[in-house]
């Protein structure tokens, strides 16, 4: 019979606004309800988790995962040595094109090269409360238009296409979130933009709403908000998607990398007003 210390996780933050690691559990056992409920907490809190020497098999991923909800994707990721493209190079937040963003990713590492393949990832929490009072009130009552103008795909052979004009960015058609949206587990507001997908503001034009998203895309990528994380066999990486960016440092060229990806659905964003 596990005691209560021995199914809590240990907490240990990584950095001071963004990112925790989780010690002390081995994902092939079970675990009480109580567990899972800690996990969340953690991840609610500080919007990416790591663990380490996490071995798992297929359904063992499955297990875990669908412990924290409902599985939406799953998917590999396998960049093969030839293969000069990465999935994420860009600072992104996944798929806020749909009207019911993934609430969350959990990466699986099977494989990484010897050196670079990193992941980083931006706190939107700490983001939002380090704007102007004034400036998060003007927040507070926008929306944005998210599209995949790009069409970007998840594809390791795609090339980068060119960037689209004004005019398509205009006409572009994807759901309208709220620009500060609220995590209900915590309570927190964060700015809910991303240079990937948001393409401007509700009743904007794209060349007005330009000046203001490049600088919440500015001020988002601060040193103090970003972490970064150096991959190893067993790894895991959980990301709340609703409070972070991230992005996938495609350094490695000549070397073979292989993760597992699966996505939480999510729901659509509740405004933080």
């Amino acid at each position: 019979m596990m005691g209560v210390m021995e199914t809590m996780p240990q907490v240990h933050r990584v950095g001071g606004l963004i990112g925790a690691e989780l010690r002390g559990l081995d994902l092939t056992r079970e675990y009480p309800d109580e567990t899972y409920d800690a996990i969340l907490r953690a991840w609610a809190e500080h919007g990416v988790i790591f663990l380490r020497g996490q071995q798992l098999n297929a359904e063992q991923r499955d297990a875990f995962a669908a412990r924290l909800g409902e599985i939406r994707v799953r998917q590999e990721l396998r960049k093969e040595p030839e293969q000069t493209k990465a999935i994420g190079e860009g600072w992104h937040t996944d798929m806020t094109c749909f009207d019911e963003p993934p609430k969350a990713t959990i990466l699986f590492c099977e494989e990484v090269p010897p050196w670079g393949g990193d992941t980083q990832w931006a706190a939107m929490g700490p983001a939002f409360e380090g704007l102007s009072a004034g400036l998060q009130q003007t927040l507070l009552g926008l929306r944005a238009i998210h599209a995949n103008v790009r069409k970007l795909g998840y594809s390791y052979a795609q090339t980068d296409p060119p960037e689209p004009s004004v005019a398509e960015y205009d006409a572009a058609e994807g759901p309208v979130h709220p620009v500060v949206r609220l995590i209900p587990e915590t309570g927190r507001r964060v700015l809910y933009v991303n240079p990937e997908f948001t393409t401007r503001f509700e009743g904007w034009t794209r060349r007005e709403s330009l000046p203001l998203l490049r600088y919440l895309f500015d001020f988002g990528l601060r040193p103090e908000f970003i972490t970064r994380f150096r991959w190893a066999p067993g790894s895991i990486a959980m990301w709340d998607n609703r409070q972070t960016w991230h992005f996938a440092v495609n350094d490695y060229q000549g070397q073979r990398r292989v993760m597992h990806r699966i996505l939480l659905a999510g729901s659509k964003p509740i405004p933080a007003v």
